[in-house]
C-alpha cells in the first residue's frame, strides 16, 4: 500500500481511501488534580455568596427561641441593614473561615466521589446493558449524586455544625473560633454532640446534591447538543444555577429542620425541640405556620443561583486546565 502526501488519503488496490486518524482518548485528570478542582470551586462559590448564606441561616433559626407574638417579621434589606449596624460590614462573612475550611475537603470529596459512584454503577449489569438509556443515565446521576452527598456530608459533618453556629451567632458571640468552638462542643454535650443533626443532614444532602447533579448534567448536555458552539463556561454557570434552584426548592424544609437540630443546646440553652423529625415539622408547622417551613428560602434563592453556578462553572474549567497541564 502507497501512501501519498497528503495525510489521511491511501491508494489500495488502484482505489482511493481517507484514512482517518487515530483517536486521541480524552486526558484523565489525577486524583489530586480533581480533589484540587472540586475543592476550590466549593470554596470560590460560597466565599462569593457568604452574605446571603449567613442571611439564610439567620432566618432559619429565627423561631427557635421567640414565639408568634414576638416573632419578628423581617425583610433581607432590614436585617442585613442590622448587620451593618450592630456587628460590621466584615460580620457578613462571620464564620466564613471554617466555611471555606469545610467546603474545601467537602466539595472535593463530593466531586471526587461522584464520578468514581459515576463509573461504578455504570458497571452493573443492568445499567451497563441500557448505557445509550437516557432513564439509566438520569438513575446513575442521581444515585451517584446522592452517595456523593452522603460521603462528603458524614467525613466532614462537624466542621459543618460548627460553621452554622459560627454564623447563627450575633451580638453575643459564645465561641471565639473555629478550634473553641469545637472544644467547647466536646465539652459541654460531648463528643457526640459535634455530629448533632447528622441524621438530618443526610437525609437532606443525599436528595439535594442528587438532585443537583442530574438536573444540571441532563440540562448541560441537552444545551450542548441543541447549541454546541455556546461557551462552556457560559453553559455552565447557567444550568448550574438552575440545579440550584431545583435541588434548594424540593428540600429546603429539610435543610430549615437540619439548621435548627445543629443549633440545639448551642450556647448553653435549653434544648427546644425534644421530639424527632416529624414531631419538628409538625411543631413549626403549628407554632410558625406552613410558611415557617420556607422561612428564608428568598436569600436561598439569591444565593443559589449565582453559589451553585460558580461552583460548576469553576469545577469545569479548572478541570479542563489541569488537564491541559496534564497533558
Amino acid at each position: 500500500m502507497q501512501t501519498e502526501a497528503r495525510v489521511g488519503v491511501a491508494v489500495e488496490g488502484g482505489v482511493r481511501k481517507l484514512v482517518q486518524p487515530p483517536q486521541q482518548k480524552p486526558q484523565q485528570l489525577g486524583t489530586v488534580s480533581q480533589l484540587l478542582a472540586g475543592g476550590v470551586a466549593g470554596a470560590l462559590a460560597k466565599t462569593c455568596t457568604a452574605p446571603l448564606a449567613r442571611l439564610t441561616i439567620l432566618f432559619q433559626v429565627q423561631g427557635m427561641h421567640s414565639n408568634v407574638a414576638t416573632l419578628r417579621k423581617l425583610s433581607i434589606w432590614s436585617e442585613a441593614s442590622r448587620i451593618i449596624h450592630e456587628e460590621g460590614f466584615r460580620a457578613f462573612w462571620k464564620g466564613n473561615l471554617v466555611t471555606i475550611a469545610h467546603r474545601l475537603p467537602y466539595s472535593s470529596v463530593n466531586f471526587y466521589a461522584y464520578e468514581h459512584y459515576k463509573k461504578l454503577l455504570k458497571t452493573i449489569p443492568v445499567l451497563q446493558s441500557h448505557t445509550d438509556n437516557v432513564s439509566a443515565d438520569l438513575c446513575i446521576q442521581f444515585v451517584g449524586g446522592g452517595l456523593a452527598g452522603i460521603t462528603a456530608s458524614a467525613s466532614t459533618y462537624p466542621l459543618d455544625l460548627v460553621r452554622t453556629r459560627l454564623a447563627a451567632q450575633t451580638n453575643t458571640a459564645y465561641y471565639s473560633g473555629i478550634f473553641n468552638a469545637l472544644q467547647t462542643i466536646s465539652k459541654e454535650e460531648g463528643i457526640f454532640g459535634l455530629y448533632k443533626g447528622l441524621g438530618t443532614t443526610l437525609l437532606t444532602v443525599g436528595p439535594s446534591i442528587a438532585i443537583s447533579f442530574t438536573v444540571y448534567e441532563s440540562m448541560r448536555s441537552y444545551w450542548q447538543s441543541n447549541r454546541p458552539n455556546d461557551s462552556a463556561a457560559v453553559v455552565s454557570l447557567a444550568c448550574g444555577s438552575l440545579s440550584g434552584i431545583a435541588s434548594s426548592t424540593a428540600t429546603f424544609p429539610l435543610d430549615l429542620v437540619r439548621r435548627r437540630k445543629q443549633l440545639e443546646g448551642a450556647g448553653g440553652r435549653a434544648r427546644v425541640y425534644t421530639m424527632g423529625l416529624f414531631g419538628m415539622f409538625r411543631h413549626i408547622i403549628r407554632t410558625e405556620g406552613l410558611r415557617g417551613l420556607y422561612r428564608g428560602i428568598l436569600p436561598e434563592y439569591y444565593k443559589v443561583v449565582p453559589g451553585v453556578g460558580i461552583c460548576f462553572m469553576t469545577y469545569d474549567t479548572l478541570k479542563k486546565l489541569l488537564a491541559d497541564i496534564s497533558a
